[in-house]
């Protein structure tokens, strides 16, 4: 399936922790959208594959996603290996899309970091034609990243209010990740995780005087053909 926008996470709900305001703002606007996970996160302290995979899909209908996919490749096992790029950018050809998001590359998590690098490694490898040959070379035209755990610098917010209702509804889908109850481990993730993002977000759309912003990083220049003018 061609898509306009993919976008790339270790596991399922880093895409939603870090954008699932702007996807529920873009496939509301008809643009098609898809998230890849690397992993089925099996070695999360609470939850099962099979649960991780339900949540997933609640979360990709209450978003309005085109499709979600699932790599298979290790939790706690991503590294820049020759197999993990090759599996990245084999869904970057399949789906051909315009764009391709990305978690930030310094984050807490090492899969979050290393799941950066695969996809900035595999971003340049679909563009070029003698590397796997049997599939069309792919020119994506814009690389993002979004934050998950940790903030960096922010070259540009979107602007979320309308779909902050849709966004917590998402991650809310993980209640194995983000509740707590009889046998469930400590983690950061269920001491208030949803609140923090929500105070982070709105603190984004402080600066601009809106109610609730996803910041994004790029590492080319962000291109703006006029001052005053809507970016391109």
């Amino acid at each position: 399936m061609s898509l306009d926008i993919l976008i790339f996470g270790a596991h399922a709900d880093d895409a939603e922790i870090g954008m699932a305001g702007t996807i529920a703002k873009h496939t509301a606007a008809g643009l098609k959208v898809g998230v890849c996970d690397l992993t089925r996160a099996e070695m999360s302290s609470n939850g099962t594959v099979e649960r991780r995979t339900e949540e997933a899909e609640q979360a990709s209908r209450v978003l309005g996603l085109s499709c979600r996919t699932n790599l298979g490749l290790p939790d706690r096992g991503l590294y820049l290996t020759p197999e993990h790029v090759l599996a990245v950018t084999a869904e970057i050809r399949r789906h051909a899309p315009r764009m391709v998001f990305a978690p930030y590359w310094e984050d807490r998590h090492p899969d979050h970091v290393n799941c950066s690098k695969l996809v900035q490694e595999a971003v340049f490898n679909a563009k070029l034609r003698n590397y796997m040959p049997d599939m069309p070379a792919v020119q994506v035209k814009e690389l993002y990243f979004y934050f998950i755990n940790d903030i960096g610098p922010t070259d540009l917010i979107v602007d979320i209010s309308e779909h902050y209702e849709q966004k917590e509804t998402s991650l809310r889908c993980y209640r194995s990740q983000f509740e707590l109850g009889e046998g469930v481990v400590s983690t950061p993730l269920n001491q208030g995780y949803i609140e923090r993002v929500r105070a982070r977000d709105s603190l984004l759309g402080q600066r601009s005087l809106i109610p609730f912003a996803e910041g994004f990083a790029t590492i080319t220049p962000y291109i703006v053909h006029q001052f005053g003018a809507s970016a391109q």
